[in-house]
């Protein structure tokens, strides 16, 4: 690219198309649509429940009745896919997180019943033992030390009951070492060759993930914390590595987690891979515009479009949030 100007000042002016709105529109590079959101779901048992979560202004835990409505909706809006997360209680969380792995767990029956309602909409599945620890890791544990290939082993059985359920995206969020290849290998086995893989490849031990926890219920159990398998955030070659593995493993996209503090790595992962490259806007980044907002310090919508916008000028074929039935309305104003 020839970074010196054609021509110079007065001459050169580069306040001409900017004058105007048709002007600016065809001068843009970058142009956010719904085609681009997977909206982020929490999901919680019972029966028209629509439960407040008090650290995400505006996202509720969703029965997955409740949820099919949010299929609906992503459907009209066009919003190609959601993500589901589920909420466990306390009590329903066990040492070995055997939840995970029973086909008729809430995520399995939330996909069934969206699937059957709505079968255009696609569907994601986290892929981890975080819901269902009463540790809250995303593996299993023993001493204080995260098992990471007998984790695996029970990963694949989670990814299998998932497909069977009518997932279309298996997306493993654990971050230990040879998940990709052994997940693609039990679903491949089990006839799921046509599910994806969104593997979440540059996942970081960030801050920004503490209203999810509060949100899937493992903010109050969680013991420790997660930097033995999930990335330093001063880290950014050992990313490429991540990915280049996941890839190599067979992995149909990946992901950058958390987004916006780490779209350096999501320009890196793009151009030094040219793979389908996502970025998950994740919960603290949701709180932190909302509460902004809500006390109107910023500007809320044109904040979170610029947001969403953002993902896409690094690079992001898409973007994982919560925003996203919000940013497709007001995308089609």
């Amino acid at each position: 690219m020839n970074k010196k100007p054609l021509a110079r000042f007065p001459a050169l002016r580069l306040r001409r198309p900017r004058q105007t709105d048709w002007s600016r529109r065809l001068y843009e590079e970058n142009n956010l649509s719904a085609n681009d959101l997977i909206w982020a779901v929490i999901l919680k048992d019972g029966k028209n429940v629509r439960e407040p979560i008090a650290a995400m202004p505006g996202v509720h835990r969703l029965s997955p009745d409740e949820a099919v409505k949010a299929a609906i909706q992503a459907r009209e809006l066009g919003i190609p896919a959601l993500a589901l997360f589920p909420y466990t209680d306390a009590d329903g969380r066990t040492e070995h997180g055997e939840e995970a792995t029973n086909p008729d767990n809430l995520m399995c029956r939330a996909a069934r019943i969206i699937k059957k309602e709505v079968p255009e909409v696609g569907l994601m599945a986290d892929v981890a033992l975080d819901p269902y620890t009463d540790h809250g890791h995303d593996g299993l544990m023993r001493d204080g030390e995260i098992l990471n290939d007998e984790t695996v082993e029970i990963l694949i059985k989670q990814s299998v009951v998932q497909a069977q359920a009518g997932f279309d995206v298996i997306a493993p969020s654990d971050m230990m070492d040879g998940r990709v290849a052994a997940i693609r290998s039990g679903l491949d086995t089990a006839g799921f060759s046509h599910v994806q893989i969104m593997a979440y490849a540059a996942k970081y031990a960030s801050a920004f993930y503490g209203p999810y926890r509060e949100a899937i219920g493992s903010a109050g159990v969680l013991q420790g914390d997660k930097r033995t398998y999930q990335m330093n955030p001063a880290n950014s070659d050992e990313a490429m590595r991540e990915v280049a593995l996941d890839l190599a493993e067979g992995a149909d996209s990946v992901m950058v987690k958390p987004g916006l503090p780490y779209l350096d790595i999501v320009r890196r992962v793009k151009d030094e891979f040219g793979a389908p490259t996502f970025a998950f806007q994740v919960s603290g980044e949701y709180a932190m515009i909302k509460a902004a907002a809500q006390n109107g310090w910023i500007d809320g919508e044109r904040a979170m479009l610029e947001s969403l916008l953002a993902f896409k000028r690094a690079g992001a074929d898409g973007i994982i949030t919560y925003f996203a039935a919000d940013a497709a309305r007001a995308i089609h104003k």
